[in-house]
């Protein structure tokens, strides 16, 4: 099982090395699902699940737009450059390139 999932386990490996430790981290994502069930908390009874579902909605599109208005950054701009292709850097790699 583990040799068939070996590109999906190593895709971490095509990123510049000074990403790989954030990017096996899930601090992020621990605090996306904090900040959201803190707001569940606030409110505890939702009259339906859509209802659930758009507090969600609306936590994640406050924090896109936190991410966009604040000038740091969890991964360095300039060291994403050389993940995407484009014609000043023909040897750039794509992400989750295949091993």
């Amino acid at each position: 099982m583990l040799l068939e999932a070996k590109t999906d386990l190593t895709a971490f490996a095509d990123f510049p090395e000074r990403h790989w430790k954030k990017i096996q981290s899930t601090n992020p994502l621990e605090r996306v699902n904090r900040e959201i069930k803190r707001r569940v908390d606030v409110v505890q009874i939702f009259p339906n699940p859509d209802a659930l579902e758009r507090l969600a909605t609306v936590v994640l599109v406050e924090m896109h737009d936190e991410w966009i208005a604040f000038p740091r950054r969890y991964l360095p701009e300039g060291s994403m450059d050389r993940i995407y292709l484009n014609e000043d850097q023909p040897d750039a790699v794509t992400p989750l390139q295949g091993t």
